[in-house]
């Protein structure tokens, strides 16, 4: 048997070889989930199974068709407060997590512009003062500012 080859064995203990040629790696590890994604359902698709639902006149029908949906009784209770409570804003996609102060926001905002303009600066004075000791060492008068003039 190659390495490739899976030996399995039946429930009296008998060897069986499956010859196919994947590789013993190509199993699953059981211990693994796929991350579940959360869904999301989009205003129209809400309003939709609201309207087929208020359609539903025979027994078992709303069943069918959430069955065949895939969805539950709750999320047609909950289409239904959403709806009453703010017709079609409330049947748009709302965010998770905690909400974002405005204000907070443009202060951050702020902060950043005032660090990185503290920087420039600091970064211009540097300069401004590189070039008065170079005009000193080399005896170049200073280049006279308006300010300077008026005097």
């Amino acid at each position: 048997m190659s390495q490739n080859e899976l030996r399995l064995t039946d429930s009296n203990g008998n060897g069986a070889t499956n010859t196919s040629t994947a590789p013993v790696s190509a199993i699953p590890d059981p211990e693994v989930r796929p991350k579940a994604k959360r869904r999301q359902f989009s205003a129209d698709y809400k309003r939709r199974i609201l309207q087929e639902a208020d359609a539903c006149t025979e027994h078992g029908q709303l069943g069918a068709l959430l069955r065949r949906e895939g969805l539950y009784s709750s999320h047609l209770h909950t289409w239904r407060q959403e709806q009453t409570r703010g017709a079609l804003a409330a049947l748009a996609p709302k965010r998770r997590g905690p909400k974002l102060d405005p204000q907070a926001e443009e202060l951050a905002r702020l902060r950043r512009e005032n660090e990185r303009l503290q920087q420039r600066l600091d970064q211009a004075e540097t300069i401004i003062e590189v070039q008065k000791k170079l005009s000193q060492l080399l005896g170049v008068p200073p280049a006279l500012t308006p300010k300077d003039e008026v005097a």
